[in-house]
């Protein structure tokens, strides 16, 4: 998960797991549930998140662990977390949530994380009736699918805080059963009558518009761009999709000299070929007597080393990994940012980025998940 712009300080803390009970799931459309979980008082600091946050969820099925990122969907409260699961084809995970997941059950859920969120100053967590959004109060989103998770997060909470606040959002999807939060987007509408304007665009239902039938491609973005949304006057722009919507908008609004800081965006989908779980649980036999790269890592205040063969290739996460299980991470496909450190000694080379900013690379933080050592010896520090 990504963004493109210097964010608001998030939470300072690092992530960590907690196991949280699930008190309600709540059908979407055939294809998602919202899922609510409870969160105990002690733990409430924990759970602290603004707007367009996500958590990492962890559980074992059939002998193996698996770990997805959603995004939370509802506005800051403190007591529980809510999350959309929609049902990707093939996904172990996600089919599994969406046909056996129940209240009751306990999952590992990580503690909020994530830069998707308003550069608007927010004065305190949970506390989303103090946004500054005084004098810059333009929103637009395009989402698709389940893009809408961490948008109308935001959207329920900007409306909520200044009624000067005017939110567009141009919500792609392949036909009406499949628009989630269909009642919470028709509420917004109802509750924010003359400041919140929704476009639904239905790739594979004929509408009455063609601008809003069909795939959003480039012609129909520039007409979105140029004819509907208030380009000019807009203050800040949230993306969430796939990878080749959000890169089609991205260029789109570059083309028009809208500013890189005024655009935020976030990834559920890389469009990459290349399957994460290759970063992330790969066995690698070291042979003292080779030639090995030396990792060294800062994790929680401890220290922590292991051998890594340079003919591996193995990422800095797969490696520290074999010697200490706790690192963290979720997605292991440069999406997320959640095994962020920064580089302290040594050379490496990142090879894909989808969620650190320009000033983070500049102060030497990579993505573990794809980042391997080109020196002898690398020291990273996840606790940075």
């Amino acid at each position: 998960m990504t963004t493109e712009t210097a964010a608001p300080a998030a939470p300072s803390r690092r992530t960590t797991f907690h196991p949280l009970t699930v008190s309600a799931v709540r059908r979407l459309t055939d294809d998602a549930v919202e899922v609510t979980f409870a969160v105990p008082e002690e733990l409430a600091g924990q759970y602290d998140y603004l707007p367009g946050q996500y958590v990492a969820l962890r559980t074992t099925l059939d002998g193996q662990e698996l770990r997805r990122s959603y995004s939370i969907c509802a506005e800051p409260r403190p007591g529980e977390v809510k999350v959309a699961i929609k049902r990707d084809l093939g996904g172990k995970f996600s089919t599994w949530a969406n046909e056996s997941l129940k209240v009751g059950d306990v999952l590992d859920v990580m503690s909020p994380t994530g830069a998707f969120i308003s550069k608007h100053k927010m004065t305190e967590l949970n506390h989303p009736e103090q946004i500054d959004v005084a004098g810059q109060d333009v929103f637009v989103a395009v989402a698709a699918g389940s893009g809408i998770t961490p948008v109308i997060s935001i959207a329920r909470t900007v409306l909520a805080a200044s009624d000067t606040v005017r939110f567009d959002l141009v919500y792609a999807n392949k036909a009406a059963m499949d628009v989630m939060f269909l009642e919470e987007i028709a509420d917004l509408k109802d509750k924010y009558p003359t400041r919140f304007a929704v476009h639904h665009v239905l790739s594979r239902e004929q509408r009455i518009s063609p601008l809003l039938s069909g795939r959003i491609n480039s012609e129909k973005l520039t007409t979105l761009i140029d004819s509907v949304l208030p380009t000019a006057d807009v203050d800040e722009w949230f993306l969430c999709g796939p990878f080749e919507l959000v890169q089609l908008c991205r260029d789109s609004l570059a083309e028009r000299g809208v500013p890189a800081e005024k655009v935020r965006f976030e990834l559920f989908t890389t469009g990459q070929p290349a399957r994460p779980e290759g970063q992330i649980g790969r066995p690698v036999e070291v042979d003292p007597s080779a030639d090995n790269f030396e990792i060294t890592f800062n994790l929680d205040g401890l220290q922590g080393k292991v051998a890594s063969p340079t003919h591996a290739r193995e990422s800095i996460l797969n490696a520290a990994l074999r010697v200490r299980p706790d690192v963290p991470f979720a997605c292991a496909g440069g999406v997320c940012g959640t095994c962020r450190a920064k580089v302290v000694t040594g050379t490496v080379e990142m090879e894909e980025n989808y969620a650190l900013e320009p000033d983070e690379i500049e102060k030497g933080y990579v993505l573990t998940c794809q980042t391997r050592p080109t020196s002898p010896a690398v020291t990273v520090d996840y606790d940075a």
